[in-house]
């Protein structure tokens, strides 16, 4: 799992046991798939005696990593605030069960950042890098030739703050290597490049391929619209797990080797039931479960099994979702989106409970997905969004579920 390293040999890998960190920008409530293949290499190299730090980018999120396309909106210091907290807590919960690690260190560039003056910073570091470097980075250059929309100097300014955080990590704790996606390479690199001119020691960068979907041929992030959160609030864990239950075959090896805990063997025994009848898509189940395990528990896993079992066609599903017991709803509320009836004072309606639960986007819809004959309750289907009267499981289209308890 590599695209560019800086490393004469992977055997290097084994020579020397690093002190290594991974950065990650606030820039959303929750990391998504293409952050987690970082974290599944970070968890790789921890079971392997390397020594992980988290770098959470309380002073790069108030800019905002460039991109190809324009200036980011800036983050409110509320939203950055609690941005990270919630990442630090994903990061913590996936490494931890991915790499059997009980502590991790985590930093925030923020804590140097603050109190560095800006003209020290300009004569000591900003010194340091070439203008012609600079300009020649992809996303400058999409950025500030014909027609572009022009880069700010704030953004223009990323590498150097990202190369410092380098430099300070190995001055301070002596971290000596940085992962990265294959997009953030250059950045990491001029880090690299700082520690060599300023202190003469060596440093390295180990980057990863980017995740990309196989229907759309796009990367998987939050900036090109395909976004899998790792949070159960933004992506329920039942469509978590269905994500990686409906890849396809061409898909599913690769996403095994860089997505669950598997070991070699472990994937080529998979691979081999699952090709003597794909019908059966072992390697999707695996798959679904390992990744969902990881990100979310083995518990919350086996309820998304379940879940999928008794809600989609096959062995043992349930073709009216009324019979679906009381203790089988409640597990399900936990893994897809649900609401209380006994818990309202009030009535709710059929469109209320939908869109309140970001099933539907609008009354409106419902009432088009209706009359459409895409809504059932309980195996049945409705003809208007009247007051929900029943506990069961309501079907929006061919895989979206709300339960009502």
């Amino acid at each position: 799992m590599v695209a560019q390293n800086t490393f004469g040999g992977v055997a290097e890998l084994d020579e020397r046991r690093h002190k290594f960190y991974l950065g990650a920008d606030p820039s959303a409530a929750s990391l998504t798939i293409g952050n987690l293949a970082s974290l599944m290499l970070v968890s790789c190299l921890a079971r392997h005696g390397y020594e992980p730090t988290l770098l959470i980018g309380g002073a790069t999120g108030q800019i905002g990593d460039p991109k190809d396309t324009g200036e980011r909106d800036l983050k409110s210091l509320e939203e950055i605030a609690k941005n990270k907290k919630a990442i630090v807590e994903q990061f913590r919960s996936v490494v931890s069960r991915a790499a059997d690690l009980e502590k991790i260190d985590v930093v925030d560039n923020y804590d140097w950042f603050r109190d560095i003056n800006f003209i020290d910073f300009l004569r000591n570091i900003g010194k340091h890098f070439s203008m012609t470097q600079l300009l020649d980075r992809e996303f400058v250059k999409a950025r500030i030739g014909e027609g572009a929309s022009g880069i700010s100097f704030a953004e223009f300014s990323y590498s150097l703050i990202q190369g410092y955080d380098f430099l300070h990590l190995f001055r301070e704790k002596g971290i000596d290597l940085q992962v990265c996606g294959a997009d953030q390479f250059g950045n990491c690199a001029s880090g690299m490049h700082l520690i060599k001119k300023l202190d003469g020691k060596r440093a390295d960068v180990w980057s990863i391929p980017l995740v990309i979907d196989p229907v759309s041929g796009k990367k998987f992030g939050k900036s090109e619209g395909n976004a899998i959160w790792l949070s159960p609030k933004l992506t329920t864990v039942f469509d978590f797990y269905q994500f990686w239950l409906n890849q396809s075959d061409e898909a599913v090896l690769g996403l095994m080797k860089t997505y669950t805990r598997l070991m070699p063997e472990g994937v080529d025994a998979i691979m081999g039931a699952h090709n003597s009848d794909r019908s059966m898509r072992i390697a999707q189940k695996s798959l679904a479960f390992g990744v969902t395990a990881v990100v979310h528990g083995a518990e919350l896993a086996g309820v998304a099994i379940e879940a999928t079992k008794k809600l989609f066609d096959g062995d043992g599903a349930v073709s009216d979702f009324s019979k679906i017991s009381d203790a089988d709803l409640k597990e399900f509320g936990r893994v897809l989106p649900s609401i209380s009836l006994a818990s309202r004072a009030e009535g709710l309606s059929l469109a209320e409970a939908l869109v309140s639960a970001g099933l539907v986007a609008s009354k409106g819809e419902v009432r088009r997905l209706i009359t459409s004959g895409a809504v059932s309750v309980n195996g049945v289907k409705v003809a208007d969004s009247s007051e929900m009267a029943v506990t069961g499981v309501v079907k929006v289209g061919k895989n979206k579920f709300l339960v009502v308890r």
